[in-house]
């Protein structure tokens, strides 16, 4: 891949997260040769958040050049971005920012967002979509001539070559982008008052938009002429540090919350809309869904707790008949579409073991709940699981994990989205499939194979799926799914076997 010796060429892969800025530097195999870090701070108000674009240059350029102290002697061959996903501003013609970077989850446009999904979209949307937002900035700012659409990421891209570039589909997608129709939907956007011309360029992840530029070489320490290729948002970028690009292969991210992105040959269609597909450069489909359960309910039971020591002292306690849903807030988004959904406890825990013990389960039922969705759907999950996020360090909750699934799990040295962008970055200048390089370059830390003996725990995901139908949470289907079932057009009921997840 490399002219001059693999291990001393270099890629930059670039997050802009919320918290921070991450830039690393990879190699052609895989190994992180730097990397560095920047932090970056939030203006919130009620349903309001929102950053500064010009805070987002800055973290860049610091991050960029503590990733690269040291390695003046390593050529840089390429660098791509990934931000965070439906983030988006309006800039002028020169591309100065008009407006603040509203973020992923700014809350304003909840009636934009109604009125959107009413006429119709490609993929149904949330106010935390930058559809509803544009419409929503539109109709209560005065713009110049000449504003513009952009993105988190395309601030980025813009800075480093100088002047306006094209976006990528896969951080226009929730500003509206069609992907299956490779093109911005104009009689939509017509009717809810959007301009074509305020819509930017929109290429493919993995095109060379331009080259780092002098201004910007000398801010970020990346070499002028270094190719910029257009990235992906955040979790594609995750998805593709994790190497899960192969049709049936799957990475579950368990932080804060839950996340779930695959690869299939053709779109996943979801009649609930929370699972919805982004698009791999390669041509595959990645459908994914967000959850609002997962391993933030930790902090909010056991606030400033090691989750080391708490999962040993929850590893005595898994047999507990305790049955927990760790619903980090109120509503549940994936794998089941319920505003109302509560988290709930259903007996007594005798000790905060216990209680760890019950979410801890609930974590990987609701998990396990996720990827009977998608098989449901039509989507293959029968290829290799890759567990990534905060919680992919803890032994023994990867452990029960595989257990409940049945199934081994992959864990990585690095899953970091910066990653992914320096694997996409080295695709894109090898002109080969982004799966191919993932295959060079993403590293396997451990395999981590089910336990024996999980028909208890099988038990206790069957008491969790029954107690969601009871409420009345889940659609038939998908409760038949998870305990198993199936159904005839004759009404006969058959049963997978225990453990069984294909």
């Amino acid at each position: 891949m490399a002219a001059r010796g693999d291990e001393e060429d270099l890629w930059i892969g670039l997050d802009v997260g919320t918290q921070s800025v991450r830039a690393l530097a990879v190699t052609a195999t895989g190994r992180v040769a730097g990397w560095g870090t920047a932090p970056l701070r939030s203006n919130r108000d009620g349903g309001r958040h929102e950053q500064s674009p010009e805070a987002w240059w800055r973290a860049v350029a610091a991050a960029s050049r503590a990733a690269l102290a040291g390695l003046a002697a390593q050529p840089v061959r390429g660098v791509a971005t990934c931000a965070t996903s439906g983030t988006i501003l309006l800039v002028d013609a020169g591309g100065a920012p008009l407006t603040p970077g509203l973020m992923y989850d700014d809350g304003r446009a909840v009636a934009e967002a109604r009125r959107v999904n009413d006429l119709g979209p490609p993929v149904a949307v949330s106010a935390g979509w930058g559809l509803p937002k544009l419409v929503h900035v539109l109709e209560h700012e005065e713009l110049p001539a000449g504003a513009r659409l952009a993105h988190q990421a395309d601030v980025v891209t813009r800075g480093l070559v100088g002047k306006a570039v094209a976006t990528d589909w896969s951080h226009a997608l929730k500003s509206g982008y069609d992907l299956a129709r490779d093109r911005w939907p104009e009689e939509l956007l017509e009717a809810l008052g959007v301009p074509q011309h305020l819509l930017p360029d929109v290429v493919a992840p993995g095109a060379c938009i331009g080259e780092v530029g002098a201004v910007a070489a000398e801010q970020t320490g990346i070499p002028a002429g270094t190719p910029v290729f257009a990235g992906m948002t955040d979790g594609c970028a995750g998805q593709i540090a994790a190497g899960a690009l192969a049709e049936g292969q799957w990475n579950c991210v368990l932080g804060t919350t839950l996340v779930l992105k695959g690869v299939a040959r053709e779109v996943v269609r979801d009649p609930q809309g929370v699972l919805y597909c982004h698009r791999s450069p390669d041509g595959d489909w990645l459908p994914g869904g967000a959850s609002s359960s997962g391993a933030g309910v930790l902090t909010q039971h056991f606030a400033g707790r090691n989750l080391d020591a708490l999962t040993r002292e929850a590893a005595g306690h898994e047999g507990t008949e305790v049955l927990a849903y760790p619903l980090v807030s109120r509503g549940e988004r994936f794998p089941f579409a319920a505003p109302d959904a509560e988290a709930f406890l259903i007996g007594t825990p005798a000790s905060e073991g216990e209680h760890a013990a019950a979410l801890l389960a609930g974590l990987a039922f609701v998990e396990r709940l996720c990827l009977d969705y998608v098989e449901l759907l039509g989507a293959r999950a029968d290829g290799e699981l890759s567990l990534t996020g905060a919680t992919a360090a803890n032994r023994y909750l990867c452990g029960l994990r595989a257990a409940v699934l049945g199934r081994p799990v992959r864990l990585l040295e690095c899953a970091e989205s910066a990653f992914g962008m320096a694997v996409l970055a080295a695709a894109a200048t090898d002109g080969g499939e982004l799966a191919g390089a993932a295959q060079r370059m993403v590293r396997v830390r451990e395999v981590v194979e089910p336990r024996g003996d999980t028909a208890a725990l099988r038990e206790r995901y069957l008491t969790f799926v029954a107690e969601l139908d009871r409420r009345g949470w889940l659609a038939e289907e998908l409760a038949e799914r998870a305990k198993g079932e199936t159904v005839s057009p004759s009404g006969h009921r058959t049963r997978r076997p225990p453990g069984d997840v294909t």
